[in-house]
């Protein structure tokens, strides 16, 4: 056993002093990826199929509500103890952590993050009471939410509007318009749809975005589109359709102008997506070592280790994987509501190294296990195209971080250029 983690493994976030919760649900993630994501991994990357018998996993062990609070019937993690626990199942399963996060953070959202979301008494009073039916959904019936972003548009990015717009009627909502790479299509029960109130003449504004639940079922609601990507293929992220779509007023995820409010407070709400890709990277060092030992089950046991070169590459990897874990962990342990200048400054760091650093430790990974390890039978190159996928992902693409920190280095709150 480890002493200072008390696991018997290092965890993909590193050593540190955890919380016995914090162990406990390391240890259930570590053993159902080790015992049962790992081995079913290419199955979903070859078909582009959801993982649905490992969602069937994460619901026996109550994973699907790890941030729905306990006096709700989930497991009441907070949001570092969610993070470390999605790197651990990012490194088995890059598709399932990926889309478990979109799950997660619906109740993260409507559950911890927004206890630090400024709201009248009359918002947090609608607020408590809607949320119990979602988290009852997750936690009684096993629902799996999703949560879909993009429309092809600056919308995802923070910049515009959504394009997709709720109208209220009696009753409820009518909502409208598209989303593109929507993972968990097909899977979810209901889709957390991010859009803009339709108020008639005025100008669509970013202020107005609503987070609505929209059932599966629901009529005027659909699906088109393959699915057919480099990477993250289990995600199974195709087009969504909502023509007049009716959905209640007990299915809004936030009162009316919260949602907009949580994105200013809680900026650590869209690191969530790095958790998977600190996982791949932990993935792709894994399995060079054991490659290079000579102990990868099913391969003959070949030892490779005694090279300069070889062991030179891994002592690379293993630096830079210690870089990635270091800001990762700093970053998911400060965050807070109203982060400091630096804290902000340090999350788009973090997210940034772990986006683009993953990829670059499956690009030495396969470099340094040679031509063999691109062999589809070995799950390498798997990790490598997966891994690919992570800094293209809105809102905080590499592109968009970098330009965040630049400006908001060189410019204070409200300053312009004459």
């Amino acid at each position: 056993m480890d002493a200072p983690t008390g696991l018997d493994f290092t965890p993909a976030v590193g050593d540190h002093a955890f919380t016995p919760k914090q162990r406990a649900l390391l240890a259930v993630a570590h053993r159902l990826g080790r015992e049962k994501f790992a081995a079913r991994a290419a199955q979903w990357d070859e078909e582009a199929s959801f993982p649905f018998a490992n969602y069937e996993d994460l619901r026996a062990a109550g994973l699907l509500g790890i941030c729905v609070p306990e006096a709700e019937g989930g497991l009441g993690a907070d949001y570092a103890s969610y993070m470390m626990v999605g790197a651990e199942i990012g490194r088995f399963c890059g598709a399932t952590a990926l889309t478990w996060n979109m799950h997660v953070s619906s109740t993260m959202w409507t559950g911890v993050l927004a206890e630090g979301i400024p709201m009248t008494e009359t918002q947090r009073a609608e607020h408590e009471t809607r949320r119990k039916l979602h988290f009852r959904r997750v936690t009684q019936d096993g629902a799996i939410y999703a949560q879909p972003f993009s429309e092809g548009s600056a919308a995802a990015a923070g910049k515009a509007p959504f394009g997709t717009t709720a109208r209220k009627v009696e009753g409820g909502w009518l909502v409208n318009g598209r989303k593109i790479f929507a993972s968990l299509s097909g899977a979810a029960d209901y889709y957390g749809v991010l859009c803009t109130e339709d108020k008639g003449d005025e100008k669509p504004d970013a202020r107005d975005t609503l987070y609505l639940a929209v059932p599966a079922a629901s009529q005027g609601f659909s699906i088109s589109g393959d699915w057919n990507p480099l990477g993250m293929r289990g995600t199974v992220s195709r087009n969504l359709l909502f023509k007049d779509v009716f959905v209640s007023d007990d299915e809004q995820l936030m009162p009316r102008g919260v949602y907009f409010k949580g994105a200013q407070t809680w900026p650590a709400m869209f690191f969530t997506l790095a958790p998977t890709y600190l996982g791949l990277a932990n993935a792709a060092y894994d399995f060079t070592v054991r490659y290079l030992r000579g102990e990868v089950p099913g391969e003959p046991p070949v030892k490779r280790r005694m090279y300069p070169t070889k062991q030179i590459a891994v002592a690379q990897m293993r630096i830079q994987l210690e870089q990635m874990r270091a800001i990762f962990l700093r970053a998911v342990l400060e965050a807070r509501p109203n982060p400091s200048k630096d804290e902000r400054m340090r999350l788009y760091a973090a997210q940034y190294t772990v986006m683009e650093g993953a990829n670059d430790i499956a690009r030495l990974a396969i470099r340094t296990c040679g031509g063999q390890s691109m062999m589809k039978h070995l799950p390498l190159e798997r990790i490598y195209r997966d891994s690919r996928c992570g800094s293209l992902m809105l809102p905080w693409t590499a592109e968009l971080v970098l330009d965040r920190m630049g400006r908001e280095t060189l410019y204070e709150a409200g300053e312009k250029d004459e």
